[in-house]
């Protein structure tokens, strides 16, 4: 366990006001037991996983028409356990319980004015929306995508689906349409929404001529619901099926919303996989499981109320976004934002929040990164007096990230790094605005989530690093993966490696104090000479050094061993010499291990990354063995691979 003193230690106000407190009383009263810390919170919680769940269902207050006969079945089985079978309710419903002129949504486009709407506003126009998908004869079980920025609109598109049982689908207008198509294709929508373009880095982007490519290949798509965002009056006359967004909507006021009434387990979203060792898995989450999860996660790990104004800096082909609309059913704020974040200057994101009082401001590990690394002062230049929680997720946050931001952000602030996945639509580790913030730690794991490490014999070990699994079952698990009747790549993904014990993936370590340290991936884990490195590790120390904007590092199979190759992309005008390269296998060997030291240091133009912010390792490493790289199209920068190929030093 590290020896570092915290960097932030909640004070006692706001410990006695946090809603995991108020939480935590409210279970002693209603179980007799004494639980005013979270170890103790948390152990009970997962030796108690039906009462658990069972009364944060009562604690959020989730709107049914009828009630539910079990908590749960099959609690032995991760794979057959089913979740509060008999409750019948609706997602939309949930997320709209507030129907006041309080703020629902803020909405802030790149080098645009902020609009706002209220929760009536929104209330109003879902139930026109819906009203129009009805009439298309949109029904339970259909699947409307959106292919769309992320406005106010898409949000409303979502609620609207979902308020009729349909399933929400959606990914970012900035993927190319292949990438597009391999998702769509799988699902077969019958509604497409979509945008006129959008705006990234001062200039526009059309979508429409992406959607042209895209539609005779989406032959399940009836109508194309086109928002106005570039212009006006945007031209359709070419796009088949299309209709403007203010034209889809019906002419007259629709009346009340009309919610359909579910199974815990109905289909709400499909998200969908990275993709970049093959065509993406299309992992289909339940509406219940999704609400329940959300609102433990928004209200108890993240301190969500009424009053906040809650962001994340995200598009909708990403979790994070799902996961924040769902602050909705607390009655947040949620702010939006969509274009580039550094525009039209690196703290464009940190005026927003002066701007508009923000609460919780949430991006993604490498936005932190880069904005230390152009030499952001977020802190001198703006009035963040009203933030109280600071976000990241994505991939680990390094340490010298965590001491950036208590530095040149803010010093009162919760610090919470979160790790969880599309796979489970939340978190199994994160925040806790009752517990310190120590560099490079996650804080906790989350309540109801019995996590572990596990070592390489499938025990479970505490500061040591292992496998991060999840030993008993919970309710945002996937539903199924969609066009797997039998669940076989269901079972693949998960639960191949130990027998009824969910494996993620992830490389992590358990502090004695529940604290939780990642590593990175664990199928990206670096083995020479059969030791287990986190790639993680690497990158922390390596982009530390002001000579080097960013890195990546894969395991080279060689002499039937694996030696580690690292690639480096240089900053600003620095170049790469023998004084560098001695620097950096220094500073590896003197901050980390010998075992660290790769065999060869590479220059590269560019770093590839996924369009969600992910470093893409495993992709790499295929190219430098010659392998084919699946599926492209998942890659921000598909084209930064052609800058691994055949290169004469991995030859040697």
């Amino acid at each position: 366990m590290s020896s570092d003193e915290p960097l932030w230690i909640p004070g006692k106000e706001r410990v006695n006001k946090a809603h995991i407190t108020g939480f935590a009383e409210w279970l002693s009263r209603k179980t007799g037991l004494d639980l005013n810390n979270y170890r103790d919170l948390y152990q009970w919680s997962t030796d108690n996983i039906p009462l658990f769940w069972k009364l944060m269902w009562e604690y959020a207050g989730i709107k049914h028409t009828q009630p539910y006969q079990q908590v749960a079945t099959n609690l032995d089985d991760m794979q057959e356990c089913r979740w509060f079978e008999g409750a019948r309710l609706n997602f939309a419903e949930n997320l709209l319980r507030f129907q006041d002129d309080k703020t629902a949504i803020i909405f802030k486009g790149e080098g645009q004015e902020l609009k706002s709407i209220t929760y009536r506003e929104l209330y109003r126009e879902v139930a026109k929306v819906a009203s129009s998908l009805r009439n298309m004869g949109i029904k339970e079980g259909d699947r409307v995508a959106g292919f769309l920025p992320n406005t106010i609109e898409t949000v409303t598109a979502m609620l609207a689906t979902t308020s009729l049982g349909a399933v929400w689908s959606s990914c970012s207008p900035d993927f190319g349409v292949q990438g597009a198509l391999d998702r769509f294709g799988q699902i077969e929508p019958r509604i497409l929404f979509t945008a006129d373009g959008y705006y990234y880095n001062g200039k526009a982007f059309n979508s429409l001529a992406k959607i042209k490519e895209m539609l005779p290949a989406l032959p399940s798509v009836e109508k194309v619901v086109v928002t106005p965002y570039l212009e006006a009056k945007p031209d359709i006359n070419e796009i088949k099926g299309a209709i403007l967004y203010r034209d889809f909507l019906p002419r007259e006021e629709p009346g009340k919303l009309e919610f359909a009434q579910l199974p815990f387990d109905h289909p709400v979203y499909i998200l969908y996989s990275s993709g970049t060792t093959g065509k993406p898995k299309c992992i289909v989450h339940g509406a219940g499981g999704t609400l329940l999860q959300h609102y433990k996660e928004l209200a108890l790990h993240t301190d969500l109320k009424r009053e906040d104004i809650i962001f994340y800096f995200t598009t909708c082909g990403w979790m994070m976004w799902n996961w924040l609309v769902s602050s909705l059913a607390l009655g947040a704020t949620i702010l939006l934002y969509d274009g580039n974040p550094f525009y039209p200057h690196p703290e464009a994101l940190w005026k927003l929040a002066e701007d508009t009082g923000m609460t919780v401001f949430g991006a993604s590990a490498r936005y932190i990164s880069a904005l230390e690394q152009q030499g952001a002062h977020p802190g001198k230049n703006y009035s963040l007096d009203s933030i109280k929680s600071i976000l990241s997720t994505g991939s680990p946050l390094t340490r010298e990230n965590f001491y950036y931001v208590y530095r040149e952000i803010k010093e009162d602030v919760c610090l919470s790094s979160i790790s969880g996945g599309t796979d489970i639509i939340s978190c199994f580790a994160l925040g806790n605005p009752t517990l310190p913030v120590y560099p490079g730690e996650l804080q906790c794991r989350g309540l109801g989530m019995k996590v572990k490490a596990y070592s390489e014999k499938g025990q479970p070990v505490i500061n040591q690093k292992g496998e991060l699994v999840c030993t008993a079952p919970f309710p945002s698990m996937p539903v199924y993966f969609w066009n797997d009747p039998e669940r076989k790549k269901y079972r693949s993904a998960y639960f191949e490696v130990y027998p009824n014990v969910w494996h993620h993936g992830d490389f992590i370590e358990i502090t004695e104090r529940g604290s939780v340290i990642i590593f990175g991936r664990s199928d990206a884990t670096l083995n020479p000479g059969g030791v287990r490195l986190g790639t993680a590790e690497i990158y922390r120390l390596v982009e530390s050094l002001p000579e080097i904007e960013d890195s990546l590092a894969v395991g080279q199979q060689w002499q039937n061993d694996e030696r580690i190759i690292l690639f480096i992309k240089l900053a600003g005008k620095a170049g790469f010499d023998q004084k560098l390269e001695n620097k950096i296998k220094k500073t590896l060997k003197e901050e980390a291990s010998p075992r660290h030291i790769p065999a060869h240091i590479i220059p590269v133009p560019e770093i590839p990354y996924t369009i969600n912010g992910k470093k893409v390792e495993l992709a790499v490493k295929k190219v430098i063995h010659g392998e084919k790289v699946q599926n492209r199209e998942a890659l921000a920068n598909p084209d930064a691979l052609e800058h691994y190929r055949d290169l004469p030093r991995l030859k040697q």
